[in-house]
């Protein structure tokens, strides 16, 4: 258990410091157009720090829960906890912006997303096909909702294709994940991790875009 945990903590360090120089290479780069004004201020700077910091703790803790759920279950409650607590911070990010019902709204979904993650798991180390086809068929569902409910705060630059679409990627790349640690296949988990991390850090970065471009005032 203590090598998944240093593994993870070390793949995510160093795979957010990947994301973050590729992102700023870009940015400097004369063959990428030049970033709208308000995406240089440091206060645009800050809300996609934040931003990506708070989806990498959800890769994170979603991947160590998964891990307790096959291999540790005296630790999985504590685990379990401290990734719904990540909702609750995902959801308090947008208050700022959207109002305390929204946040609210987004961390309550969240909240579900990862709940409906345990028939996923449960059915898939019972090796259930029936109910584990029911259990990502509502679990895309929930990603759904997810999308359409960001869509609808930001629609001219959250597109319901574009959120809808990451949600459900994400959904695909941790359920192969999960599956790769419940066969004990841990290189080819850790691989489809970063995978995952990856795409969700575009997810963040369109979020922070998204807000910013909704609210220019604010940056």
């Amino acid at each position: 258990m203590k090598k998944i945990l240093l593994i993870a903590t070390l793949t995510l360090a160093s795979f957010t410091i990947q994301a973050q120089h590729m992102k700023h290479s870009a940015t400097n780069s004369s063959d990428v157009k030049e970033l709208a004004n308000f995406q240089k201020s440091p206060k645009y700077m800050a809300l996609d720090k934040a931003m990506r910091e708070l989806w990498s703790a959800h890769m994170y803790w979603t991947l160590i829960t998964v891990d307790a759920f096959f291999n540790d279950p005296k630790g999985l409650e504590a685990k379990l906890n401290r990734l719904l607590q990540n909702q609750k911070d995902i959801g308090a990010a947008i208050v700022p912006y959207y109002g305390e019902s929204a946040g609210n709204k987004l961390a309550q979904l969240l909240t579900e997303h990862i709940q409906g993650a345990v028939p996923v798991l449960k059915a898939a180390q019972e090796n259930n096909k029936e109910a584990l086809d029911k259990a990502v068929k509502d679990w895309y569902a929930n990603a759904k909702e997810i999308g359409t409910f960001l869509s609808s705060a930001n629609p001219k630059n959250w597109s319901a294709n574009d959120t809808e679409g990451a949600l459900k990627m994400h959904i695909t790349h941790t359920i192969a994940y999960s599956v790769d640690i419940l066969k004990g296949n841990y290189s080819q988990s850790f691989g489809g991790f970063e995978e995952a991390l990856q795409h969700m850090l575009h997810l963040a970065d369109l979020l922070a875009d998204g807000i910013a471009k909704q609210f220019p005032e604010k940056f």
